[in-house]
């Protein structure tokens, strides 16, 4: 067979329909394919959605405060401390009962036997029925002293049923004065007859008492009312009982009464200083008794629950303070701990710790 020849056809030669047509199809697909590669144009950006704050944290309340650790601190004065049975008589029926008792001179014959467990009320059966023949045991051939005191000794040792200081139902401390140093010192253990014994040697009255190879002789030479001893016990708030005489109430008639009223005049400034850091002062009226008018004791116990009914509204306005001041010490320590960081227990355990005073 001859070869094919095919003419191609000139440069300028119009196409023909069907070229035409053919190469306006390849043109719609070309376009169409280029449109889909294509990435669309990227929507605007959505605004962030604003982020409200963290709430406030809660307002720190304080709880309602505690009760103060009640303690009382009644002060020496002979057949006069009858008036502090009627002051813890006065206070217990208002709901005031202390819980830690300090004691100088008569009031530490008093302190020991409510620290011991009984009542008020059973401190007024054993004032009526206590004979003074049970405490005194005059001597003339004494060194120190015409009264032993022995006596006085066992019957503080009967009635809280022979248990040392440390062993009482209530803490109690008993001051009295070492004789050769002046210091004050504070009984809180051993024997408790013994160390009220001490608390009670009036110079010249009563023998000095030998504890230990040291010679004491009675608190109220350097702690009438013993305030401080009553918180070293650990008392936040303290009730003092003044019982002792005003140097122009003194009877100096009388080797004793020449004792007391010396003793008086050297315990009246150091007594005032003391008592200023008590938070309650009660006076009950029996300036006028004798240290040995124990005739009047029943006198003393009224005139100690009148003073001490006299005491009850500032008794109530020094609680008051001290729950005013422990909540305003909680909020101090909750403030403090939360900007420590602390988790609300936290918080709460670390302001639990306020203290008031």
């Amino acid at each position: 067979m001859p070869p094919l020849h095919v003419t191609p056809a000139p440069a300028d030669a119009p196409l023909s329909l069907p070229l035409r047509r053919a190469w306006l199809a390849l043109a719609v697909g070309t376009l169409a394919l280029g449109a889909c590669g294509s990435n669309p144009p990227a929507a605007p950006a959505a605004a962030p959605e604003p982020v409200a704050p963290p709430p406030p944290p809660p307002p720190l309340v304080a709880p309602p405060a505690p009760q103060p650790k009640l303690g009382i601190a009644l002060g020496g004065g002979g057949a006069k401390g009858f008036a502090h049975v009627g002051v813890l008589k006065m206070l217990e029926a208002s709901g005031f009962v202390p819980q830690f008792v300090s004691g100088t001179s008569a009031g530490s014959v008093v302190g020991a036997l409510y620290a011991s467990g009984l009542s008020a009320f059973q401190l007024q059966e054993q004032s009526f029925a206590l004979d003074e023949g049970r405490v005194r045991d005059v001597t003339l051939f004494g060194a120190g002293g015409l009264v032993k005191g022995e006596k006085l000794r066992d019957y503080v040792n009967e009635l809280v049923q022979q248990r040392p200081l440390d062993k009482l139902a209530k803490p109690f401390a008993a001051v009295a004065t070492e004789l050769d140093t002046g210091n004050r010192v504070i009984f809180r253990t051993g024997n408790t007859g013994q160390a009220v014994r001490a608390s009670c040697s009036i110079p010249g009255v009563f023998q000095p008492v030998l504890i230990s190879g040291k010679r004491y002789v009675d608190g109220g030479l350097v702690s009438p009312v013993p305030v401080d001893a009553a918180r070293e016990l650990g008392a936040e708030l303290v009730v003092a009982v003044d019982i002792s005489s005003k140097a122009t109430d003194g009877r100096a008639d009388s080797i004793l009464g020449n004792i007391n009223q010396t003793i008086t005049i050297m315990g009246q400034k150091l007594g005032e200083q003391e008592m200023a850091r008590a938070d309650v002062v009660i006076r009950p009226r029996v300036g006028k008794m004798g240290p040995a008018d124990f005739d009047q004791k029943h006198n003393a116990l009224l005139e100690g629950e009148r003073a001490a009914q006299a005491a009850l509204p500032a008794l109530r306005e020094a609680v008051a303070a001290w729950q005013k001041r422990w909540q305003e010490q909680w909020l101090v320590n909750a403030r403090r701990a939360a900007a420590a960081g602390a988790t609300a227990p936290g918080v709460a355990a670390a302001a639990s710790q306020a203290g008031a005073r």
